[in-house]
């Protein structure tokens, strides 16, 4: 089979990492770090990166070494009737996550532009939500299209179209090796800047000072485990698709260990220069750390673009930071649609070119709803349930095919030929016990939530339609392409260790 191939294992590391960095390393961890504990919460995370993130991430790269194809390709190897699960992986993240993660990109693009002369003048909140995004309360209500967000739309899908179109080599890792090592200098440029303000060493403290007695509550591991797993990627077909693109000989369990930990590496090193900037805003403002700190969109439209507007040559300051989000989203996003186009490549031979065009242009018109004003309220419900209940159930499944219906020791007598890091037993167990118990207890923890009372106050309506029907909808576009018949020779095939 001729399938393309990194030019490098560099490249493909890089690309790995790429994907995983994304918007929630700048602004969803150290929120988390910040109410879980501080620095205790270190230890349930890295923890959670041990046990699950490292163990689900080799598991994800053998499975699409070893068999040779994107997420579907390679189920349909292990088990024909299993094909199901790759192409709802791979449906629902390009079809539904990607849809409106590169809005919010499209929304730094614009707030890239605003830093220079602090357009959104001296009250960002209102700015926000109110002129920018022109929310509406309701759902129902769609209003108009923001002509300045569909703008920076067309433009963020141009990149990725342009990007994927070109290929593994000289597009996704050409790319990579320009965005993560200016993403990893702006980073370092915004923490070291962000140090020396006035109130940062507030900030810090804030954010890792250790509260050993929150350890004792269950939800801090749960949310522990829960950014290990969305933090990686896992459960998105991507790393399955990128580790195919890879020689015969790859060093597996090396390349896994490294991702996991540059990516949770960066997340701890980003939230100095978030925590620094909010305690330079509360020091300036002579109010309390906690009344500064807010989470997601709140900590990067809201908080960040006030600190801005109060420091000295703030605006430039902005500048480096809405430029790093846009980096960070732009490399998860192409690999979004890498996986996908991969799959669709893999079962029925289209052209790489005609599927990426294809797949951009449909993208782009299903990212419209969410530039509306009614844009934020479906992008929160359609988050909450394709991340929750989509993602969660695909890593649980993914456990279960590969742990019960696949023989665990072919796999790992395959990444332990080729890689440095040896697997023992350890990871089978974690692999068939241990992830899956963590990824239901997850679930379980949702569904009892959702049920006590319906997610953000939301009507049971909406949430039934936009977020419930979205996963459903999915899903069956998923069963319905894994029974079309195969187009091309590849599911025949078999993996490595049977050639």
């Amino acid at each position: 089979m001729n399938r393309e191939q990194w030019k490098s294992q560099f490249g493909f590391l890089l690309a790995a990492v790429g994907s995983a960095i994304g918007l929630g390393n700048i602004w969803r961890f150290s929120y988390m770090a910040y109410s879980n504990g501080g620095g205790a919460f270190l230890i349930p995370y890295v923890i959670a990166l041990l046990t699950a993130g490292i163990a689900l991430l080799i598991l994800e790269f053998g499975i699409g070494h070893e068999r040779i194809g994107s997420a579907p390709l390679a189920y349909a190897k292990i088990r024909k009737n299993w094909e199901w699960l790759g192409w709802w992986a791979v449906v629902f993240v390009m079809f539904g996550i990607e849809l409106y993660y590169v809005v919010i990109i499209a929304w730094c693009a614009n707030f890239f532009i605003l830093s220079f002369d602090l357009g959104w003048g001296s009250d960002p909140n209102n700015f926000f939500f109110k002129e920018f995004l022109k929310l509406n309360t309701n759902p129902a209500e769609i209003g108009e299209i923001r002509t300045p967000i569909l703008v920076s739309l067309i433009v963020v899908w141009a990149l990725n179209w342009i990007i994927v179109y070109r290929g593994v080599q000289k597009g996704i890792e050409i790319a990579n090796k320009i965005f993560m090592p200016l993403l990893f200098l702006l980073t370092a440029v915004l923490v070291f800047w962000s140090l020396s303000l006035e109130g940062a060493v507030e900030g810090i403290k804030a954010y890792l000072t250790p509260d050993f007695t929150k350890l004792s509550e269950p939800k801090v591991w749960i949310d522990a485990y829960s950014q290990i797993f969305f933090t990686l990627s896992l459960g998105f077909g991507i790393m399955i698709a990128y580790a195919s693109y890879l020689p015969a000989k790859a060093n597996i369990s090396k390349n896994a260990f490294l991702t996991a930990f540059i990516n949770s590496g960066f997340s701890l090193f980003a939230g100095f220069a978030v925590f620094a900037v909010l305690g330079f805003m509360a020091a300036s403002q002579g109010k309390p750390i906690a009344d500064v700190v807010t989470k997601s969109i709140g900590l990067a439209f809201v908080a960040y673009p006030q600190a801005v507007s109060l420091m000295p040559g703030g605006n430039f300051f902005g500048a480096i930071f809405f430029l790093s989000l846009v980096i960070a989203g732009l490399s998860s996003s192409i690999s979004i649609i890498e996986a996908f186009t991969s799959a669709v490549v893999d079962k029925f031979g289209t052209s790489r070119k005609t599927i990426v065009s294809i797949v951009c242009t449909l993208g782009f018109l299903g990212s419209i709803i969410f530039t509306t004003q009614a844009g934020l309220i479906w992008l929160d419900i359609a988050d909450h349930f394709l991340t929750h209940y989509g993602l969660v159930v695909v890593g649980i499944a993914e456990c279960i095919l590969v742990g019960w219906f696949f023989k665990l020791d072919v796999l790992r007598n395959h990444i332990n030929k080729i890689s440095s890091i040896k697997l023992g037993a350890w990871w089978d167990f974690l692999v068939k016990f241990f992830v899956p118990l963590v990824l239901s207890i997850i679930l379980v923890g949702d569904l009892y939530n959702e049920i006590k009372q319906p997610y953000e106050g939301y009507s049971w309506t909406s949430l039934i339609l936009i977020g419930r029907d979205w996963v459903l909808l999915t899903f069956i576009i998923a069963l319905v392409i894994a029974m079309r018949p195969w187009k091309t020779e590849h599911y025949k095939g078999v993996g490595r260790t049977e050639e």
